[in-house]
């Protein structure tokens, strides 16, 4: 239509009143009907000058590429779980620890020195232990009433453990069941109202380094996140650590938040629980260790059945480094066996008559490799069972029977041997009047080997293996791994000690505490720097 013919339609329109509103109407249309044709053309021409070669995409029909990582994830997914660990929460001090000559790196920075860390993080950052309100973990459902398998720095001390399963928003309540603290695990309890899937157990013992691993968990908080690498190394022995701990180490990315979760085999099967990371930033750095699900399970299966794990011992020491074992096995003869260090007192060995320098070469007539094959055979008798050890003497054979018993009381005066055991030095609640005076530490003599171990030169002291939270000792620095030398002038080198010093004192008094604190040294050997905490009995 042209525009002589639209203007003479609308003065047409627009003479008849009837009309008039018709008119402006068509008027309205015609203009946005012509905007529109004009804009199409101008947009058709631009497309066509930019681009005239090019054809449209086009989005296909939705096709899944699945693989065996795709379908582990899918099959592990609703047993792994997201875990929440809520602490009380306590005032910052005021007070601090007095100046060291040299800054050094506190030993409760970590639960292991050195690059070796537990991955269990606040999210996008480390919370100083222990004064974070909560921190966060994975574990994995092992029973479907239920059951959940995790590592202990993940639970340990909590006031409050929640647990949130993939898929589900809610919040459940878990209970502690037990716990291995020489292994770092856990088992917690949660009613979820209905069955849950659990994980296929694998047995560990068959994996080969260079297999696939697949590690599953919630690293910063981002939960069902799968990661996969290679199985790098086996029975890794971080010297650092306990002594049954044994891992398997994987190039696995695995990260703040991963502790306690599940690392798979190509199968989709648990070979372990992933634990620690070799960092030097506190993130992932190509390096994890997880244990192997056979040790594990066995831990499990007590935990179950009496909340606690027993094992068993003969009560023998020897030397750790596996090359110098070697070497002096060779040079007296023998292709295996374990040299006797020393033999505890009291204990199952000194009974049977074992002497230092002792070889021990089988256990119930099969050869003993090294001290790991007999300290974790060994573990696995029953108390009050009988072991046949084929030893030798000055290059003479003979069998002693040595009668098992729990490893606990074995070393019972030998504290370093055992994990998160300590002595409360604070009198029993009940039984405390109020001017009784409370440090709130737990401490540990300090036997030779231990002092070695430390490289702690003088005589006498107790390490402070607790600080607890608000208390006394807190407030005026005193930090774990601390060695206590003195109180108010007084030596001490037992626990009785500082009960009898503490017993003289009461609420008001003023207390001076002489520790010796770890510090790094030249070329990386440890020193230990003298410092005096002191403070006023709160009233």
């Amino acid at each position: 239509m042209t525009k002589k013919a639209v203007s003479f339609w609308i003065r047409r329109l627009a003479g008849d009143r009837r009309f008039a509103a018709s008119a402006a109407l068509f008027a309205a249309a015609l203009v946005i009907v012509a905007g529109a044709a004009l804009t199409t053309s101008v947009t058709s021409a631009r497309s066509q000058a930019v681009a005239p070669d090019a054809a449209p995409l086009a989005i296909p029909p939705v096709a899944k590429a699945s693989n065996e990582f795709t379908r582990i994830a899918q099959m592990l997914e609703p047993s792994v779980v997201y875990i929440t660990s809520e602490y009380r929460i306590r005032p910052t001090s005021q007070r601090r620890a007095p100046r060291q000559e040299e800054e050094g790196q506190d030993p409760g920075d970590s639960l292991i020195p050195g690059p070796f860390r537990r991955f269990f993080e606040s999210p996008f950052g480390q919370m100083p232990a222990p004064r974070r309100p909560e921190g966060t973990g994975s574990g994995f459902i092992v029973d479907k009433n239920g059951y959940i398998l995790t590592n202990l720095h993940v639970v340990d001390r909590a006031t409050a453990i929640k647990v949130r399963l993939s898929g589900d928003r809610t919040e459940y309540k878990a209970k502690l069941i037990g716990s291995d603290p020489e292994l770092d695990i856990a088992v917690i309890k949660i009613d979820a109202g209905r069955p849950l899937q659990p994980v296929k157990i694998a047995n560990s013992d068959g994996v080969q380094v260079g297999e696939w691993a697949i590690a599953i968990g919630a690293p910063f908080e981002l939960e069902k996140t799968v990661t996969v690498g290679i199985v790098s190394a086996l029975g890794r022995d971080l010297a650092t650590t306990q002594q049954f701990q044994r891992f398997i180490q994987t190039d696995a990315a695995i990260n703040p938040g991963n502790s306690g979760g599940p690392l798979v085999n190509i199968r989709g099967e648990v070979i372990g629980v992933n634990t620690m990371i070799a960092t030097n930033s506190g993130g992932y750095e190509g390096i994890g260790f997880a244990l192997p699900i056979n040790t594990v399970v066995k831990s499990y299966n007590q935990i179950i059945r009496s909340g606690r794990v027993v094992r068993g011992s003969i009560g023998i020491r020897f030397p750790r480094d596996e090359a110098q074992i070697e070497n002096t096995l060779r040079a007296l003869g023998f292709d295996h066996g374990i040299i006797v260090e020393s033999v505890a007192p009291g204990g199952p060995a000194e009974k049977a008559g074992l002497l230092a320098d002792d070889v021990i070469l089988s256990l119930n007539g099969r050869p003993v490799k090294d001290g790991n094959d007999l300290v974790g055979r060994i573990s696995e008798m029953p108390v009050g069972s009988e072991a046949a050890l084929e030893i030798d003497r000055g290059g003479k054979r003979i069998t002693k029977k040595v009668t098992i018993e729990e490893r606990d009381k074995v070393f019972k005066d030998d504290l370093a041997a055992l994990s998160g055991r300590r002595d409360m030095v604070d009198p029993d609640a009940d039984k405390a009047d109020e001017s009784s005076a409370r440090f709130g530490i737990g401490i540990r003599p300090l036997s030779e080997e231990r002092r070695k171990q430390l490289g702690f030169p003088q005589a006498g002291g107790v390490e402070v293996t607790v600080v607890e939270e608000e208390s006394f000792a807190e407030e005026i620095g005193m930090r774990t791994g601390d060695i206590i030398v003195s109180i108010n002038r007084q030596p001490v080198a037992a626990f009785e000690d500082v009960k009898r010093i503490q017993s003289s004192l009461k609420r008001g008094d003023a207390v001076a505490f002489k520790v010796m604190r770890p510090m790094p040294g030249a070329r990386g050997q440890r020193r230990w720097s003298g410092a005096y905490l002191s403070g006023v009995l709160p009233k």
